[in-house]
């Protein structure tokens, strides 16, 4: 096992164990909420269903999380530039973190970490047929009957397997942008997958999370968006938008 395999696995294994204890004090909140709202015990919350967009979103996001850090800690390898080495440990840290929610929260409902016989992004395509008004977002990638996937890239604004090894090959002005291309790429297709739970998810702890990665990733953007034109490049046109 390499030293960056062990890296990711500890942030995400820890990023699961704190989960855990986090949405199981955000459960019990939200249960003394409700009664207190109703002035009544309130019933246990409805566990989500395997095929929802809940579980759904959880599934597909910690997937494409766990590609941002691994994409950060290559390029944390592959330059010496602190601003960047900084900024995706910045990443990589937030990330790991949230995907260590999701699969907390899978873990919870008893839900599979992995959907059989389902393509991904299969439950955005299901809201949109249900009829849910995705705020303009029906002509995203991925939204009409799954995302194709290819050469690695499972769902929108993923880096293919091509990419990946380009990225490991490269080093100094060359990693920094490549990275910079790949990852304003990768939060492009994020936020429209957080914009889609925050929709149409029904566990309000998950649409609240949705609804900060929309807001912490756009902020990310721009700083991505800062560092390219510092650097006299820019990002992709055409990718996961």
């Amino acid at each position: 096992m390499t030293e960056r395999t062990r890296r990711i696995r500890w942030a995400a294994g820890s990023a699961v164990a704190l989960a855990l204890l986090f949405a199981g004090a955000a459960t019990v909140a939200s249960a003394r909420d409700d009664g207190a709202d109703h002035h009544a015990a309130a019933p246990a919350a409805q566990t989500p269903a395997a095929d929802s967009a809940d579980a759904g979103f959880a599934r597909d996001m910690a997937v494409h999380h766990q590609q941002a850090v691994e994409m950060s800690f290559i390029v944390r390898d592959r330059t010496q530039d602190e601003d960047v080495r900084r900024f995706a440990y910045d990443i990589a840290n937030t990330q790991a973190n949230q995907r260590g929610m999701l699969l907390g929260w899978l873990d919870l409902w008893e839900l599979p970490k992995a959907a059989v016989g389902q393509e991904p992004m299969a439950w955005m395509a299901a809201g949109q047929h249900a009829g849910h008004d995705m705020d303009g977002m029906s002509g995203m990638p991925g939204m009409d009957g799954g995302y194709e996937a290819h050469d690695g890239s499972l769902m929108p604004g993923m880096a293919t397997r091509t990419e990946l090894g380009q990225l490991r090959r490269a080093s100094g002005r060359q990693a920094e942008v490549l990275y910079l291309q790949l990852m304003t790429d990768h939060h492009k297709g994020g936020i429209d997958m957080a914009r889609g739970c925050a929709d149409l998810c029904t566990v309000k702890a998950e649409k609240r999370l949705a609804r900060g990665m929309v807001e912490g990733q756009q902020s990310e953007l721009e700083a991505m968006a800062g560092m390219l034109a510092e650097r006299g490049a820019a990002p992709r046109p055409g990718k996961a938008s």
